[in-house]
């Protein structure tokens, strides 16, 4: 039976959480399929910086470090976001970015196996992730490499030289989902220690980092966290470690007596060591906001309209565009992540057509549209729009006008 608009809608009416959609501002026109990339303003996030900014800040002044509790915000911060990730609380900290943050990781991670040489990834892992592998591996000038392998062959390229497996959770460009537990399991039987990058999982897919057992973890907040654009990543250390690994990059707030000024540095017990810079107070208090929008959220609730979603999205295209495009994502709910990705020839230029149009999805080189799936305010309605609009583009051709050829800074 093909599937009606009157289908979705009788699904919105049934859904559970339909009424988280009104905590975002979205615009009037708009269905949004990018939170996978930044989140939407949650309503309350305005007012909050507001008040940071005219009370705690422009009356408060310095006070505010203590009277207001900026000093305490971070951590209390990643106790939210430990909940989210399945992580015990006082096991992650804030602050930095993802790309500072997996630094910190790798050398945490290449400091517990000393013996080792080989940071092992996937084949067409997130560039940022190679990148700072490539220049830690640089960096230590001790024979350290970086190896890749495929995705089917990851558990057999883990080796006796393999100090550390670096992995991304969900693929940013299909969704793909490795089994978390699963790999955790073989690297460690292998010897390997594991990080696992959460920027397309935290907030988007259950996560039990303490039951899989991994040593690390990192991911940022201004994806499904609705933390906001550069809102702070988040690092995670499993407890028992944290006091045992050395990270390359010591600052004076991770100090045992930072307001001491001591010469030499001391760390603090615990995740207050991974501190390197002064708290963003501003994008902290965004960033809350956004936690609390998943917070409140039954993880499983959320996970079950988010395979509704994206499956409702495959069918509709199948349904209405037929062969013109072709799912890029994997078929089955249990090895996708919250996404969903399209190949098409000239996927830029149909991107920026839906866009043009009120569809805001993303695209990611060489030929691949992506479709964020957000079940906080996605409505299943809007999905209807959304592939009407993919269907119009294609029929008529509308993606070919010259202003959706030219490249923008920002894809």
């Amino acid at each position: 039976m093909p599937i009606t608009r009157d289908d979705l809608e009788q699904q919105d009416a049934a859904d559970p959480l339909a009424g988280l959609r009104d905590g975002f501002v979205l615009p009037p026109g708009v269905v949004y399929l990018d939170g996978n990339s930044l989140g939407p303003l949650p309503r309350a996030t305005a007012p909050r910086v507001a008040e940071v900014v005219a009370a705690e800040w422009g009356q408060g002044l310095i006070r505010s470090w203590n009277d207001a509790g900026w000093i305490d915000l971070a951590r209390r911060v990643a106790d939210k976001i430990a909940r989210v990730i399945g992580a015990p609380v006082g096991s992650v900290g804030v602050g930095d970015s993802t790309t500072v943050n997996l630094f910190k990781l790798l050398g945490a991670a290449l400091s517990l196996r000393p013996g080792r040489r080989t940071i092992l990834s996937q084949t067409g892992n997130f560039p940022t992730d190679l990148y700072v592998a490539q220049g830690i591996a640089a960096l230590l000038g001790r024979g350290h490499v970086l190896r890749t392998a495929e995705r089917d062959a990851l558990a057999d390229a883990i080796g006796a030289d393999t100090a550390v497996v670096m992995l991304t959770h969900v693929d940013f460009r299909s969704s793909a989902m490795f089994d978390m537990r699963a790999i955790t399991a073989a690297a460690q039987a292998a010897g390997a220690a594991v990080i696992w990058d959460l920027a397309h999982s935290a907030g988007a897919v259950p996560l039990d980092l303490a039951g899989c057992g991994a040593e690390f973890a990192v991911g940022c907040g201004y994806k499904f966290l609705n933390g906001g654009p550069g809102a702070p990543s988040f690092l995670y250390i499993r407890p028992d470690l944290v006091d045992r690994v050395s990270l390359p990059l010591q600052g004076w707030l991770g100090h045992a007596d930072p307001f001491a000024f001591e010469p030499d540095f001391r760390p603090a017990p615990g995740m207050a060591r991974t501190v390197v810079g002064t708290p963003p107070i501003l994008s902290l208090a965004a960033l809350e906001i956004g936690v609390d929008s998943i917070g409140q959220v039954d993880p499983g609730a959320l996970r079950a309209k988010s395979i509704g979603l994206s499956t409702a999205l495959i069918a509709l295209v199948a349904q209405e565009c037929g062969a013109a495009l072709r799912l890029a994502s994997p078929r089955d709910p249990a090895q996708r992540g919250s996404q969903v990705s399209f190949a098409h020839e000239h996927a830029y230029a149909l991107t920026q057509a839906l866009i043009a149009r009120g569809v805001i999805g993303d695209f990611r080189a060489p030929d691949l549209l992506r479709f964020g799936i957000t079940p906080l305010y996605l409505r299943y309605v809007d999905l209807w729009t959304a592939v009407a609009a993919l269907r119009e583009v294609l029929a008529a051709e509308a993606w070919r006008a010259p202003e959706f050829a030219n490249r923008r800074a920002v894809t």
